[in-house]
């Protein structure tokens, strides 16, 4: 994968904090929820805080294949 695709996540001392949220629920396998923590736990941040970071870089590099 090259660099540009990265998901990059920087600690959370680097970054300005923002409150603009709402509270819903989603069900994720076992093994993603550990590998959340994971990530969470070595970038000082919230689980939280990275599902949301992941979610908006899913959305900014989404293609979406109309139906033909």
């Amino acid at each position: 994968m090259s660099e540009s695709n990265k998901f990059v996540v920087k600690h959370k001392d680097l970054e300005p904090k923002e409150e603009k949220t709402v509270t819903m629920t989603l069900r994720i396998s076992k093994d993603l929820l550990w590998d959340y923590d994971e990530l969470a736990d070595k970038s000082g941040r919230s689980r939280n805080e990275v599902m949301n970071m992941a979610l908006k870089y899913a959305i900014d590099h989404l293609k979406l294949l109309d139906k033909e």
